[in-house]
This record gives structure tokens, C-alpha cells and sequence, in this order.
């Protein structure tokens, strides 16, 4: 595992599209929250930058997709050399989280790429139009830091957007772990 920080897309771009298979099989697409928030998290099973928070995802996911907000998870990390990370495992992280929100599986990586997603967890929120207003950490806890996990950096700009108010664009970068890359398929950006 290196600690990886996110590459902070450029606020006010478009949600770039996805069409994934979830752990019961359905497709989700971007499409499918058209003219809603949408929470875009990459995570993944074994990181456990991601296990530190997971309860807290799972909170997230009830409170706002009740407060109009659509939010999906995606892994994109190489099942092969990471098999704790296969579908059949996210299916088991589904059910032991409390996860009700789709988890999408992304075999290609290339919504990873497309989203410059570098690190689990890994955030991005857009407006309505899908236009990005967030991108960072969920807050400052972390593994052995000592700082209860609450939440607050990703929820603060849920709440403005969920109030109709501006997300703050101080944003301070997510960390976890990297993305596990397939061999040839690892971005520009992450080398």
C-alpha cells in the first residue's frame, strides 16, 4: 500500500459518464441520477483507510440519498492481484456494512481514470447538473491519528448543497490507499 493522496479534479467539471455492474448485477449508470446531487466515492474492500471510515459511508449513504442526494461507490482496483476486492467479496461488504447505496465494480478502470481517481476512499459530489463542487477527504481522521472519523469536510458540503448554499472551495485532498493499478493501465497521473 502507498499512501496516495487525490489528484483534486478541477471544480466545475462534468461528472464524466459511467455504466457499471453492481453486486447484484444491474447496470447503474450516471444517467440514472439525472437532475440530482450525485456522490461519486471510489473505495475498496481491503484498504483500510476505507475500513476506518466504512461505518461512516454507510451513514452518509442513508442520511443523503433521503435528502435527494444520489450516491454510488465504485472499486476499480485489480481483482486479480487483489482478490479480497473481487465482486463476490464486495457482495459480502454490501450486506456486513450496511451499504445502501450501489457499489459498482469497474473490471476496466477506465471511470477510475476518467474521474482521476488515485486513492481509496476517494470523493467527488456534483450539483444537479452534475457540475463538481467537491472533491477531498470525508475528514481528518485516519488510521492510528487518533481524530474520532465524523465525517464533517464531506458532509459540510453535502449540507451547503443539500440547503441550496455555495460548497466552500478550501477542500483539503482525501488520502488512502493507491489505486491498484492492472498492469499497463495505470495513469499519467498516478506514476
Amino acid at each position: 500500500m502507498a499512501l496516495t493522496p487525490s489528484t483534486m479534479m478541477k471544480l466545475e467539471l462534468e461528472a464524466p459518464d459511467f455504466s457499471l455492474p453492481n453486486t447484484a448485477g444491474e447496470v447503474i449508470s450516471k444517467s440514472d441520477f439525472h437532475g440530482k446531487p450525485l456522490l461519486v466515492m471510489f473505495i475498496s474492500n481491503h484498504c483500510p483507510f476505507v475500513k476506518h471510515v466504512a461505518a461512516e459511508l454507510a451513514q452518509i449513504g442513508r442520511e443523503y440519498t433521503d435528502q435527494g442526494i444520489g450516491v454510488v461507490a465504485i472499486n476499480s482496483n485489480d481483482v486479480e492481484k487483489f482478490p479480497d476486492d473481487s465482486p463476490g467479496k464486495m457482495r459480502q461488504e454490501v450486506n456486513d456494512r450496511g451499504y445502501e447505496f450501489p457499489y459498482l465494480f469497474d473490471d476496466s478502470q477506465v471511470v477510475a481514470t476518467a474521474y482521476t481517481a488515485a486513492c481509496t476512499p476517494d470523493f467527488f459530489l456534483f450539483d444537479r447538473g452534475h457540475k463538481l463542487v467537491y472533491r477531498g477527504q470525508l475528514d481528518s481522521s485516519r488510521p492510528g491519528n487518533g481524530v474520532p472519523v465524523s465525517g464533517r469536510d464531506l458532509r459540510q458540503a453535502l449540507d451547503a448543497l443539500v440547503r441550496g448554499n455555495k460548497v466552500p472551495t478550501t477542500q483539503i485532498p482525501s488520502m488512502g490507499c493507491n489505486i491498484k493499478w492492472k498492469p499497463g493501465n495505470e495513469p499519467d497521473y498516478a506514476r
